[in-house]
């Protein structure tokens, strides 16, 4: 038998979850670098990265900010603490303008496509760009000089503005001398030039450089000194606390209005700007000098995504990928029919979201379909699902939706999905107080006969068409009466918040799900100090929390193969000598975004594999209603362990192995060529598969 590890041996510490996400976003950035990869996907690597960035400042740099500004030296959030993490951002941020300025823009401009600066274009140019500006920018500019009748203005989040130090004197004789300017979201940030005025390649001007070239034109009378860009990135997660509030919708809805215009967190800036325009935008603000980022280029690189969208090089994209319909469905046929004799499996976005639609739409258009309920976290822009399901409760069906109204940044979207459900007479609830309703589900009652059946909708992932095209999620289409019957009465207890009655097949968290994991994973960990042959495989965005990376380490040390794939933070250090020599941690960084959740276990010849909804995160297992169901079938159980996991552990291409310190490598550097990517793969076979 192996030795049961000491529980009073010291602790290993965990990694940093900020440094951990910084970390991942490394390993996006190293896509913008990869010649394997076309040009304009590089530029929107570069994009995601930005975006990426805005939102950890929107939501996780606050609390170190207030814990420097506090000067505190004790606890998780500490002037230090907000030290080292600037210190890794501002690191991060010169290495994405590094690889933008000289990677990815010159190579583009080799390739026909460049972004003319003022000091670049010709004469024929720059009267277009005057006359542009004339016409379709100044006009709704509206520039503001400071003095004690004109205060700054009031700055919203990732709004760009300028700020402009005037000479002379206003028309009243006055020597205010700094002015800001407002630019309009509605203004496009990239503007294609047209060919008769862009020469042998495809010319586009920055927004940003058309405003700088003509400020002048905003002052008349008055000589424009020294000006920047500059960019405020604001903390923006609501808060509303619900035990206080009457109406959730009606506060989320009042918040909404004040969350642009939160505490500012970062300040972003031309890299020319002067130290006297930069100090007082700080003091403005009330930001310390590591709050200040100087770019060399565009303050906004999210909006340059406008560029790949305009370029017409569709040899500089990835080559297109058409999702192939769900295998074990047969186009045409009922899908009740064909739930009827098997579970089905959809592995998204290799296999297309059309299959679980088809589901909704034979519901909502089957007159013995009587109940249709579904929850909704976040669904996008898209308006199919929103009047599929208006027209079911126009045709008499009974319909419930449980809509999470603070789905962070999608928090307007389901409002106004709510309120729409809300006016034609769906039954929608709003899960429970102090949780967020994370789980993925939608359930169909049919008569069939004298006795009521139940079909049945579970995912890893979002009722979302557009993400379904780019994110790895699992679906499960059933009519299986024990686990639809798990999902009536899980609805059932987020309508009521009535007791939750025992589930036979389901983990629900906040519940069961946290305790069924550890149970698990100590299970396996037991059987393998008798010598059984034991294996644990998890996938998952992030893996954050204490406990289940306690017992994970304790697995790893009394003899489990650990390999976990976490695309984001993880906390785990594995490979450390004498305590997690045991566990692989991967990440794998590719074309797709990976999101899909699995958790895999085998003792001997015993395989169990669950689906869920949740990352292995605190929050996710304590304050969030989410879901976990096993996989009973061998035939599905078995393609899911070789596509979403097995296949991935192969991955050289796209995968990063995590080192000591947290550090990872990219596998791919240790070949002379890139040999395996898990996602091309799997396009590959499932479009040999359809035959298209």
């Amino acid at each position: 038998m192996k030795p049961i590890p000491d529980p009073s041996a010291p602790a290993h510490a965990l990694l940093d979850r900020d440094h951990s996400i910084l970390a991942f976003n490394e390993r996006v950035l190293s896509l913008s670098t990869r010649v394997d990869i076309p040009l304009l996907e590089r530029l929107r690597y570069l994009c995601i990265v930005s975006s990426n960035l805005d939102e950890f400042f929107e939501v996780r740099a606050a609390s170190h900010l207030v814990a420097a500004q506090r000067e505190q030296t004790r606890g998780e959030f500490t002037r230090q603490s907000f030290e080292r993490l600037a210190g890794s951002a501002h690191a991060l941020v010169a290495r994405q303008y590094a690889t933008y300025n000289e990677l990815v823009m010159p190579a583009l401009d080799a390739a026909g496509i460049r972004v003319l600066p003022h000091g670049e274009r010709d004469t024929v140019q720059r009267r277009w760009v005057a006359s542009y500006f004339r016409k379709e920018v100044a006009p709704l500019l509206i520039p503001v000089c400071l003095d004690p009748s004109h205060p700054f203005p009031m700055v919203a989040n990732k709004s760009l503005h300028f700020i402009v130090q005037l000479g002379g004197a206003d028309a009243f004789g006055r020597s205010n001398e700094i002015a800001i300017v407002k630019v309009p979201r509605a203004l496009p940030r990239v503007i294609p030039l047209p060919a008769r005025v862009s020469g042998d390649k495809q010319g586009f001007v920055s927004l940003s450089s058309v405003i700088r070239a003509h400020l002048g034109d905003l002052f008349p009378g008055r000589p424009v000194g020294q000006f920047s860009q500059f960019r405020v990135t604001r903390h923006s997660d609501l808060a509303v606390d619900q035990d206080d509030v009457l109406n959730l919708r009606t506060a989320l809805r009042q918040g909404l209005q004040h969350r642009h215009f939160g505490l500012a967190v970062r300040l972003e800036v031309s890299a020319g700007c002067s130290e006297p325009l930069s100090a007082l935008l700080l003091r403005h603000f009330g930001l310390p000098e590591l709050a200040l980022y100087r770019v060399p280029g565009p303050v906004n690189l999210v909006r340059l995504t406008q560029l790949v969208d305009l370029a017409e090089a569709p040899h500089l994209c990835f080559p297109s990928y058409k999702a192939t319909f769900p295998a074990q469905l047969s186009g045409g046929g009922s899908v009740f029919e064909q739930l009827r004799r098997a579970d089905v499996m959809v592995h998204q976005p290799y296999e297309s979201f059309s299959g679980v639609m088809s589901l909704l739409r034979e519901a909502v258009r089957d007159p013995q379909v009587l109940v249709i309920k579904q929850t909704i976290y976040r669904t996008g822009s898209d308006p199919e699902l929103l009047a599929l399901l208006q027209e079911a409760v126009r045709a008499g069906k009974e319909v419930m939706v449980v809509v999470e109204l603070k789905a962070r940044f999608d928090e307007e979207t389901n409002i106004n999905w709510a309120e729409a459900l809300e006016s034609i007479g769906a039954q929608v609830v709003y899960g429970v107080v102090g949780l967020k309703t994370h789980a993925k589900m939608m359930l169909i009652t049919r008569r069939e006969g004298r006795m009521l059946r139940r079909y049945g909708h579970l995912s890893t992932g979002n009722y979302n068409p557009r993400t379904a095209r780019l994110y790895t999620d699992v679906s499960q289409l059933t009519a299986d009466p024990i686990l639809t019957l798990d999902m009536e009465k899980v609805f059932a207890h987020l309508a009521s918040h009535s007791r939750l009655p025992r589930l036979q097949r389901m983990w629900l968290a906040p519940f069961h799900l946290h305790r069924r994991l550890l149970g698990k994973i100590r299970q396996v960990a037991s059987v393998s100090r008798s010598g059984a042959k034991v294996r644990i495989i998890a996938k998952m965005n992030a893996l954050t929390d204490e406990a289940l990376i306690r017992a994970l380490v304790q697995a790893g040390q009394a003899g489990v193969t650990v390999d976990l794939i976490v695309r984001g933070a993880c906390l785990l250090p594995a490979g450390v000598p004498g305590w997690t020599d045991n566990i692989r941690v991967r990440s794998v960084v590719g074309r797709l975004l990976e999101h899909s959740r699995l958790f895999y276990l085998r003792i001997d010849n015993h395989e169990e594999l669950y689906l869920s909804s949740a990352d292995w995160m605190s929050r996710n297992m304590i304050r969030r209603v989410e879901l976990a169901w096993p996989v009973t079938a061998p035939a599905s159980r078995t393609r899911l362990l070789d596509e979403c996991l097995l296949t991935y552990l192969r991955d050289d291409a796209d995968a990063w192995e995590m080192g000591q310190h947290g550090r990872y490598h990219h596998l791919g550097e240790s070949h002379r060529k890139l040999v395996f990517s898990a996602q091309s793969e799997l396009m590959r076979r499932h479009r040999d598969a359809s035959g298209t």
